[in-house]
């Protein structure tokens, strides 16, 4: 079982850096970019929008979320498309390059941290 978790790991580790590709192509429509674009910045990401530390949600996130995110960004993408990302996906993967960082999806999560923690310290000190 372990075997086949690192296998479907990899898997999706590969499958993010093709979608990464693969939105870049234009001849991926313009619907199947939004989804990919949201689903490549959230897994490049350094910041989770739920962080690991909150206990069972933490983890939803990347058990969950990001896989069934990939899952309709590959349905959306057209498969010629696909293909070709694929392909400059593991080249990527073989050169050994460092996955691309998303530092804007982090400022977006850190801005909507904030905004969540001010609207409940609003929330608490105007309910006495």
């Amino acid at each position: 079982m372990l075997q086949t978790l690192r296998r479907w790991a990899k898997l999706l580790k590969s499958d993010i850096v093709a979608l990464w590709f693969a939105c870049r192509d234009p001849r991926t429509p313009w619907y199947a970019k939004a989804v990919t674009v949201l689903v490549v910045a959230y897994a490049f990401s350094p910041i989770d929008l739920i962080p690991d530390f909150i206990p069972v949600l933490g983890f939803v996130d990347d058990a969950i979320l990001l896989p069934l995110g990939i899952w309709l960004a590959l349905k959306l993408v057209p498969p010629a498309v696909m293909a070709e990302a694929r392909l400059a996906g593991e080249a990527w993967l073989a050169a050994r390059k460092p996955k691309p960082r998303n530092y804007i999806a982090a400022a977006v999560f850190v801005a909507l941290w904030c905004v969540l923690a001010w609207l409940l310290w609003r929330w608490f000190t105007a309910n006495p």
